[in-house]
């Protein structure tokens, strides 16, 4: 388990992040996940994330690849590039390590960390995450929880709004 001080040093492979989680759990660490596109980090995403950190010792985060983003987000998604996005997220203080994925969905991703806690926002439920996400969660006896969502924060709303100026 090594200590991780620099920003870069956050951003992990999949393969990184499956041996870096199982010393975790070794070493007796809650591992919490979560995941999304985080295209334009604001304050909702920044609130989000520390709240999903509280719930344990080390928050992983799974960030969707700049194709998984276009497919979910549409054309002109993302704004920002992979490799940009993760960058900024390792860089709060709250995030332990960062993880692109290039699928649609994060089962891959939560295959290899095989958290303790699996963290979404406000605007899903345990009945509305996906079928393959929640049978990784299960085998693992991971437990969901639910952030509730920060009314008023969204990327998509912020750039409607920058568009209008």
């Amino acid at each position: 388990m090594r200590s991780r001080s620099s920003v870069k040093e956050k951003i992990v492979s999949l393969e990184q992040l499956a041996a870096e989680s199982d010393q975790l759990r070794s070493a007796g660490k809650r591992v919490v996940a979560t995941n999304g596109c985080f295209d334009i980090l604001h304050v909702g995403h920044v609130r989000y994330l520390a709240a999903a950190r509280k719930l344990g010792h080390v928050l992983v985060v799974g960030l969707n690849g700049d194709s998984s983003v276009r497919q979910l987000k549409g054309e002109g998604r993302p704004v920002n590039r992979e490799q940009d996005r993760a960058e900024v997220l390792a860089a709060l203080e709250s995030v332990d390590y960062v993880t692109i994925f290039p699928e649609l969905r994060a089962a891959n991703f939560l295959q290899a960390a095989q958290p303790a806690i699996y963290a979404k926002g406000g605007d899903y439920t345990a009945d509305t995450l996906n079928v393959e996400e929640r049978a990784v969660l299960e085998k693992f006896g991971t437990k969901i929880k639910i952030i509730p969502f920060e009314k008023g924060y969204s990327t998509s709303q912020l750039l409607t709004r920058i568009g209008k100026a």
